[in-house]
C-alpha cells in the first residue's frame, strides 16, 4: 500500500520506517511546520517545576534546545513522546500512554501539588486543557510556548498528482488540528472525488470526527491513541474488509 504521511518532519521518521517494514510505500506530506519561539517568554517560577508535563515529542525537544536541566522528572502523554525525552537524556519518564486525559489522571495519581508547580513546554495552539483538568486536583500548571506549529498552505504536488490518480490507499492523522487542516486542503484542491478511493486512519474519534464532509472509501479509529495501534489499523485493512 501507498500511505500519506501527514506528521510534521520531525515526528515522521519512526512511521515511515514502521510502514516499510511492513512492506508499504510512504509518501511523506507534512501539514505541519515546526517553527522554534524566539524570544521564549518562560513563565514565572518555572525553575521551580518538580515535573515536566510532555504533550508531544515537540515540546520536550524545545525544552531540551532551552534548558539544560535532565534531571526532571517527566510525565508523558504517550510512548512516542516518552521516547524521545528518553532519548533526549532524560532519566525517570513516564507515559501515559494515551491522552491528555489519561496524563491528568496519571499526574494526580503519582504527585503532590505541595512539592512544587508543573511545567508544560507546548505549541501556541493545544488540545486539550490540560491546565484545567489539574488545577481542580489542586496543580498549578505552568505552560511554557516554546514553538509553533504552522499549518501548511497546500498540499504538495507530488501528493496532489499520487491522490488524483488513485496512487494513495489509506492517509494516517494523528490530531484533530491535523485532520482539519487536511481535509480544508483537500477541499481547496478539488481532490474529494480522490478521498472515496482513500483510506483515513485516524488516531482518535475526534481527529475523525474533524475529517467529516468528506467521503472516504473507509474512516478507521485506532483502538488506542498511539502509533503502534495506528499501525494495527492499518494491518487489518491491509488485510482486508472487517
Amino acid at each position: 500500500m501507498r500511505v500519506l504521511v501527514t506528521r510534521p518532519r520531525e515526528d515522521a521518521a519512526g512511521l515511515v520506517a514502521a510502514l516499510a517494514a511492513r512492506g508499504h510505500a510512504a509518501v511523506l506530506e507534512p501539514l505541519l511546520t515546526i517553527a522554534p519561539r524566539d524570544p521564549v517568554d518562560w513563565p514565572p517560577g518555572h525553575e521551580r517545576a518538580q515535573a515536566l508535563l510532555v504533550t508531544s515529542a515537540n515540546g520536550v525537544r524545545a525544552f531540551a534546545r532551552l534548558d539544560p536541566r535532565r534531571d526532571l522528572p517527566v510525565y508523558a502523554v504517550g510512548d512516542a513522546s516518552a521516547a524521545a525525552a528518553r532519548a533526549l537524556g532524560f532519566a525517570e519518564v513516564v507515559s501515559a500512554a494515551g491522552d491528555v486525559d489519561d496524563l491528568a489522571a496519571l499526574v494526580r495519581r503519582r504527585l503532590d501539588p505541595a512539592a512544587g508547580p508543573l511545567l508544560h513546554p507546548a505549541a501556541a495552539a493545544l488540545a486539550g486543557d490540560l491546565q484545567g483538568a489539574l488545577a481542580a486536583a489542586g496543580f498549578e500548571v505552568l505552560r511554557a510556548v516554546l514553538y509553533e506549529a504552522r499549518p501548511a498552505e497546500a498540499l504538495s504536488a507530488e501528493s496532489t498528482r499520487a491522490l488524483n490518480e488513485g496512487a494513495i490507499d489509506a492517509v494516517t492523522l494523528f490530531s484533530p488540528r491535523t485532520a482539519a487542516s487536511f481535509a480544508s486542503l483537500i477541499a481547496a484542491a478539488g481532490l474529494e472525488p480522490a478521498c472515496r478511493r482513500v483510506a483515513a486512519l485516524c488516531l482518535s474519534e475526534a481527529v475523525a470526527a474533524a475529517l467529516s464532509g468528506i467521503a472516504w472509501r473507509r474512516v478507521v479509529v485506532a483502538e488506542r491513541p498511539d502509533q503502534v495501534a495506528l499501525l494495527t489499523a492499518l494491518d487489518r485493512l491491509d488485510q482486508g474488509p472487517a
